[in-house]
């Protein structure tokens, strides 16, 4: 597939200090803060490691907007596990080109991020609009709605004008050489020069949010409540005195 120019919006970041501090030390700093913040979130707070869910308090938007937001979003992070982590030449090995590649990736990522977005939209109107569950958010949970929704919005803002509006960009040959060199401890920060500003601006909420992510109810994200297949059962008993294991006797009770 033929990938059109950069777009000529670019951050002015070039390969000096600027480009050094975002492409280089801040995902550094994001990776030991998400690592080392949930170590201690789990070690300091672990009754604090919970969804704190409200669903006793409203059931019917939130079934409606909790499954679009999470299967959304399932989906969009599983695409950018693929666009990322696995190379362009991978893909073309097993037969996959790089134009159904991305037709493939644009149809599914615009569908999973308006998904998100409409999930995301509906939750966020629950927390506003039922009164029980707006009293129960907190300022933290408003920062990380926040923060989610501008990292995701640019996200499909980047898809959206790239490859639908625009001629189409080929972020494997920028964005994903980046990333993988962050892993491989031989960051090229040159590859983020120039790339158009959505993607940049995409990535830099990114880490930012990984970066939050800690100290947020996300949290529950990389946990499964597997202690529940093995836990034993929970016997239920009244309160109140006057029952026991013998029929209640007939008739009126006594008065005084």
């Amino acid at each position: 597939m033929s990938t059109a120019p950069a777009h000529p919006v670019t951050l002015a970041v070039e390969s000096g200090t600027g480009g050094i501090l975002l492409w280089v030390a801040l995902p550094y700093v994001s990776l030991a803060v998400f690592v080392l913040g949930h170590i201690w979130r789990y070690r300091y707070d672990k009754f604090g490691w919970t969804t704190r869910s409200s669903q006793l308090y409203e059931n019917r938007l939130l079934r409606i907007g909790s499954p679009l937001f999470h299967f959304g979003i399932l989906i969009v992070a599983l695409g950018h596990v693929g666009g990322l982590l696995i190379p362009e030449s991978w893909t073309e090995a097993v037969g996959i080109s790089e134009r159904t590649y991305h037709v493939l990736a644009v149809v599914l990522g615009t569908v999973a991020g308006v998904a998100t977005v409409g999930g995301m939209a509906i939750l966020i109107y629950r927390r506003r609009t039922v009164g029980p569950v707006f009293s129960a958010t907190t300022r933290n949970d408003k920062a990380m709605y926040l923060a989610l929704a501008v990292t995701i919005g640019l996200g499909l803002a980047a898809t959206v004008a790239a490859n639908i509006a625009g001629g189409g960009y080929n972020y494997r040959e920028t964005v994903s050489p980046w990333f993988r060199s962050v892993f491989s401890l031989q960051p090229d920060p040159d590859l983020m020069t120039g790339i158009p500003v959505l993607f940049q601006l995409h990535a830099l909420s990114a880490l930012l949010l990984f970066a939050f992510w800690p100290f947020t109810r996300l949290v529950h994200m990389l946990t499964a409540p597997l202690g529940y297949l093995t836990r034993p059962y929970i016997v239920y008993r009244s309160r109140d005195t006057r029952l026991g294991t013998r029929a209640p006797r007939r008739g009126w009770d006594r008065v005084g």
